[in-house]
């Protein structure tokens, strides 16, 4: 009963106490507890002779044979079959219905559980009915992120940021990563075109024109320019050359017309149809002016997890180092802060790209550029800082030799120890310039 209120506790007992019970089961498809359960007539045979299932038509002793409320009664091999099947192959939980024909009574959890014996599929099932709870309930949201079983819980549903046990943040509204300073619904329309739109753009902008009456992309597969819209809502007949309206043009497409040309077109309709062709090709390279930078800053995303585990090799590095656990962990916040920016500064480009053109608009894109020349600041500074470790590290474990030494040997065992260092030191320098490149 709480699943077909969606999990809503209040709405059930508001239901159940208006007084209407028999609606309220039969709507639930559920025997009412309060009455006597339907039973079907028995035979008159006695208790050790077969009954026949109405599934396999077998006959099978009478206690070999269970059923549900509704006085339904099947074998236990059918049972199980039935019920595998729905939650395997049809993914049904808490929606199993009794297997006669025409009855809608569902089959409670207990009755599941004790008719499958295979452990996977009773698993399964558990999963099924916990997956609903979660689906239906707004306080609860599974963790998106990739083998994550946890689930995330609010005091109150709302479009906020939220973090797992896993360390994933995520939109509590829409489940995608937080995308301050856009909303879910702009970030769904865009995420939906770039899906549509970005592998095919460049496509379309070479190889397609637009019907200058209904903006449809359309394609020239043959020879003639006398194109028809396939719009079933336009039809528009214009020339492929000048996107003019057909009809001056000529209703003929051989050559020995002398009206086939482009020379008598109204010069107004197909500098209308010019210019609307030129506000489509200006919208679509504003779309990948967004789109590319957008996904760049999401490549960078990708790159900057590679980062942690070189910055956590380095911590382990240089707390080998005399350094403690706490005076390292600068090096993690500076990358934690330099992820948060650029993923803040990735969404700006969705926001910019929905934003009306005002003044508003303006000063928002001045922020953003100023934003991203922080972003490059930033990344300049934790570069710095990870070649002044290295460095640091190498200086206060290799204090300056005096010029003279007597031993040759240790001498060697030094200048192994400086070339590990200065190793150390390039390594994290190639690190850092493979993912930004020179700065």
């Amino acid at each position: 009963m709480l699943s077909h209120f969606n999990w809503d506790k209040e709405k059930l007992m508001e239901r159940y106490f208006d007084g209407n019970l028999d609606k309220l089961f039969s709507e639930c498809h559920v025997i009412n507890p309060s009455k006597k359960a339907r039973t079907r007539p028995m035979s008159t045979r006695s208790s050790n002779q077969d009954m026949h299932c109405q599934i396999c038509y077998l006959n099978y002793p009478t206690s070999y044979f269970t059923g549900l409320e509704c006085g339904h009664k099947f074998c236990m091999q059918c049972w199980g079959d039935y019920l595998t099947t729905k939650i395997i192959e049809e993914g049904m939980g808490q929606t199993i219905s009794c297997p006669a024909h025409n009855c809608d009574i569902l089959v409670d959890d207990n009755t599941v559980m004790r008719l499958i014996t295979d452990s996977k599929v009773k698993l399964k099932y558990q999963h099924l009915i916990t997956n609903s709870f979660v689906e239906c309930n707004r306080l609860l949201k599974w963790c998106p992120a990739p083998d994550c079983h946890h689930v995330v819980k609010v005091q109150y549903p709302d479009a906020k940021p939220v973090r797992c046990n896993c360390g994933r943040q995520f939109c509590f509204n829409c489940g995608e990563n937080w995308h301050d300073p856009v909303k879910c619904k702009w970030l769904r329309k865009w995420i939906k075109k770039c899906d549509d739109d970005s592998e095919t753009s460049n496509w379309i902008a070479a190889n397609t024109k637009e019907c200058p009456k209904c903006h449809v992309t359309i394609e020239k597969d043959g020879g003639c320019n006398h194109m028809v819209c396939r719009n079933q809502n336009c039809k528009a007949e214009f020339c492929w050359v000048c996107l003019g309206p057909w009809e001056p043009h000529g209703s003929a497409c051989s050559l020995v017309f002398s009206r086939y040309n482009c020379n008598r077109y109204n010069e107004d309709d197909a500098k209308a149809a010019r210019d609307a062709q030129e506000r489509s090709r200006a919208a679509l390279q504003r779309y990948l002016f967004y789109c590319n930078r957008y996904m760049n800053h999401m490549q960078s995303l990708r790159f900057e997890h590679k980062l942690y585990a070189q910055v956590k090799q380095k911590m382990e590095e240089m707390q080998q180092h005399n350094m403690s656990w706490i005076e390292v962990q600068f090096l993690k916040k500076a990358v934690d802060v330099l992820c948060q920016c650029r993923s803040t500064l990735m969404f700006t480009y969705v926001f910019a790209f929905y934003l009306k053109k005002n003044n508003q608009s303006i000063i928002f894109e001045v922020s953003t550029c100023a934003a991203w020349i922080g972003e490059m600041e930033t990344i300049r500074l934790t570069w710095r800082m990870l070649q002044r470790c290295c460095r640091a590290i190498w200086s206060e474990t290799f204090p300056r030799i005096p010029c003279k030494i007597s031993n040759r040997k240790s001498k060697t065992s030094i200048d192994t120890a400086r070339v590990d260092a200065e190793f150390c030191c390039s390594t994290c320098t190639r690190a850092m310039t493979r993912t930004y490149g020179s700065i």
